[in-house]
């Protein structure tokens, strides 16, 4: 095998599980500098490329939505500081208090609230000092202060509390403070540990490539995980460390691309026929896709890299985004799966215990499947087949009178009983209670691998997998068997990524019992 092909073969499974773990990950890039030594000194330039840091886009994504839970607890830490200061003024029930006496607080802790959102208090950008960040919040407490001090002097006047509302707010800038200190803290660990850095590949091992590498090195601030070039024969081995791993056509089905936040195309804008062309191939992932337009001098370059490495956390401010949806989805799938859970634990145990008896076996089948972002993870169920018909990849589908599937099979299935323990995944954040269906790795239609019977079959991992879905509950639930029942999946599928909301899941979840046990229909 030739030099310039060579860098193909890295693209192996190294944890002997179907999964290139982070180790592996390392082991691939480290393996380009062709010599132990080559490899360390690589990394080492490389800056943060660690073992460590290698977390894949959902791990990262989850850590970005951090500034969601933030402001959830200076919130109820705000409301609970206020009730117990009016409280204590009131001298009793707190229902009992007057309006005068309570309009003053409330005025302050919503002023409060108010600044810290709208001044962007939660984003803790890359380089804010924390103590800047701490007397900013400080600023905004005296103004919520000054706020409930004018309030209660115009609605009391020489009975105006002063101590009280003075007390208040010491009280808050005391929690706030302590609690942004934590928050500031937290975020300060996770850009060290590149939980926050962004992860892109290049395609095309270009010039401008080779600026931007050896620029990111300077910055470590953005992670370049690769280089994909379909110019292999005059391609290096790697540049400045990073290595080519392929074609354009590699990276489509490489076993990285659930750690990659962005692709970025590094070649001349001029080439118009061959952006289009890239930029045609590469839409079937769920990434996005980004034109490096050659910078004109260092400035214009440093402005560039600004914009792939700007990492802030989650803006709450403004209309509903992408990261604020994301936030109330695992909000929703957290409170409801833990409480599905609970309420559902007396009937997964009858099933488990029906389920050992009817057939020898495990109780439970596990099996790999896409994940947001084509990551890999291992999805529960009950296990409705007899144990040596096993089908972890979904070779063949299940059909009418299917001779592999239990008598007990047979009743989970038809009444999707054999996903319950899938609540396992959605607490551990892996799948959503509604989403696209996860689909077997190499689940094939026909003697064709389903994946490749529709172009836009990936931009069903734009968000996570989920338990129920618009899909199933439209009819397409179950095997599938046709190209056309690919296509009309895939297209329900991206129908709800692109529409998705709180009462779109909400209505899905509603009604997913009895379409389910009135579909008699579907083979499953």
């Amino acid at each position: 095998m030739s030099d310039a092909a060579s860098p193909l073969s890295y693209d192996a499974d190294r944890t002997g599980t179907g999964v290139m773990d982070a180790s592996g990950l390392q082991a691939l890039a480290a393996a380009v500098g062709g010599r132990p030594e080559a490899a360390a000194e690589s990394a080492a330039r490389r800056g943060p490329f660690r073992p460590e840091i290698w977390l894949n886009a959902r791990q990262r994504h989850a850590s970005r939505l951090a500034a969601h839970y933030f402001r959830a607890f200076d919130t109820l830490a705000v409301v609970g500081v206020t009730l117990l200061c009016v409280w204590a003024a009131a001298s009793g029930p707190l229902l009992e208090a007057r309006l005068s006496l309570l309009l003053p607080f409330a005025l302050g802790a919503a002023i409060v609230l108010g600044l810290m959102r709208s001044l962007g208090r939660y984003r803790f950008a890359r380089g804010q000092k924390t103590a800047r960040h701490l007397a900013s919040v400080a600023a905004i407490v005296a103004a919520g202060a000054a706020g409930a001090l004018i309030c209660g002097w115009t609605l009391q006047g020489a009975q105006a509390q002063w101590s009280a509302w003075l007390v208040w707010a010491g009280l808050v800038l005391v929690t706030l403070n302590a609690l942004h200190m934590g928050w500031s803290d937290m975020v300060g660990r996770w850009r060290s540990s590149g939980a926050l850095t962004p992860n892109i590949v290049l395609v095309g091992a270009t010039r401008h490539a080779e600026t931007l590498i050896r620029e990111a090195l300077k910055r470590r601030d953005l992670n370049v995980l690769g280089i994909f070039d379909d110019r292999l024969a005059r391609s290096p081995r790697a540049i400045e460390g990073v290595p080519i791993l392929g074609t354009a056509d590699d990276l489509l089905t490489h076993r990285m691309t659930p750690y990659v936040d962005r692709v970025v195309l590094a070649i001349d804008p001029r080439a118009e026929k061959r952006v289009r062309e890239l930029n045609a191939r590469l839409r079937t992932l769920p990434h996005e896709v980004t034109l490096l337009v050659e910078p004109d001098g260092p400035a214009e370059t440093r402005s560039a890299l600004d914009r792939l490495a700007a990492a802030p956390l989650a803006d709450v401010q403004g209309p509903i985004d992408d990261d604020r949806r994301a936030f109330n989805k695992r909000l929703q799938d957290l409170v409801i799966g833990l409480i599905a859970v609970l309420l559902l634990a007396p009937v997964m145990a009858v099933l488990a215990v029906a389920i050992g008896l009817d057939s020898p076996g495990p109780i439970f089948f596990r099996q790999r499947r896409h994940g947001f972002n084509q990551e890999e993870i291992v999805v529960w169920k009950f296990r409705s087949m007899k144990q040596e018909a096993a089908d972890a990849t979904a070779s063949r589908q299940v059909t009418h009178d299917d001779d592999r599937v239990t008598r007990i099979g047979k009743f989970i299935r038809k009444t999707s009983l054999d996903e319950l323990p899938q609540l396992l995944n959605v607490i551990a954040g892996e799948m959503s209670l509604v989403g696209p269906r996860p689909h077997a790795i190499g689940m094939k239609t026909g003697h064709v691998e389903s994946a490749r019977l529709v172009a836009e079959y990936a931009h069903r991992h734009r968000i996570k997998p989920g338990m129920t879905g618009w899909a199933a509950v439209n009819g397409s639930r179950g095997p599938l068997h046709t190209a056309q029942d690919v296509r009309r999946r895939v297209r329900l599928d991206i129908d709800y990524v692109e529409r998705q909301s709180l009462w779109m899941d909400l209505w899905i979840m509603a009604i997913t019992v009895p379409v389910l046990l009135g579909d008699r229909s579907a083979v499953r």
